[in-house]
């Protein structure tokens, strides 16, 4: 992390900012091994003992986890709003992202990124069968503009601004020395999800 010198700071940011359409209830409190998926997030991100952000626009759900919270700053935008919302929104120069439906998430592997956070880098992502997780990576303060750019152009896409920063692509191959499966990657977004999650757990 250190380039002539000097140590980026490192904060982390949950985003549970989706409205769970396709699961039909609160994807973030539904009960996966006996505790709401967002407390499987929750308990992975802490252990990186990092300052750690919630982005929320419903933040009376989660007063009892006693975080700090900071709602949309541009609404109706998607993930990438919520991303923005991250970024700006954090104290510290670099911010580790990820959403509140990632129950598997790999301690190894974030402090992994963690460990290759610099001053080089706006992001530091990784990338299975050739697509960026981008809502499992690392982002600077850089980008901030080029992502309100694409905001204000109408393109959502969370990877479209990457070609305007310095991106740090973590292939698979690298990944999987932590996660052989790549279990991290699992999104917990429909019924059919769910019930694939759970499996997992018993299996």
């Amino acid at each position: 992390m250190r380039v002539g010198g000097f140590v980026p700071t490192i904060g982390t940011a949950i985003l549970a900012g989706g409205q769970s359409r396709r699961m039909g209830a609160d994807k973030s409190f539904i009960l996966l091994d006996g505790r709401p998926i967002f407390e499987h997030v929750l308990t992975c991100v802490r252990e990186l003992e990092l300052p750690t952000l919630l982005v929320t626009n419903s933040p009376e759900k989660y007063t009892p986890y006693h975080l700090p919270m900071a709602a949309d700053i541009l609404p109706g935008q998607g993930s990438l709003g919520g991303l923005y919302t991250a970024i700006w929104s954090s104290a510290t120069e670099f911010t580790l992202c990820v959403a509140c439906d990632m129950p598997f998430l790999n301690g190894p592997l974030l402090r992994h990124l963690l460990d290759l956070c610099s001053i080089e880098w706006d992001v530091i992502v990784p990338r299975i069968r050739g697509y960026p997780e981008a809502m499992h990576a690392i982002y600077g303060k850089g980008c901030l503009n080029p992502i309100r750019n694409n905001i204000s152009q109408g393109n959502l896409k969370v990877s479209g601004f990457f070609d305007q920063v310095k991106v740090c692509y973590v292939e698979e191959d690298e990944i999987r020395r932590f996660d052989p499966a790549l279990r991290s990657f699992i999104n917990v977004n429909t019924p059919a999800d769910l019930a694939a999650a759970r499996d997992l757990i018993t299996n």
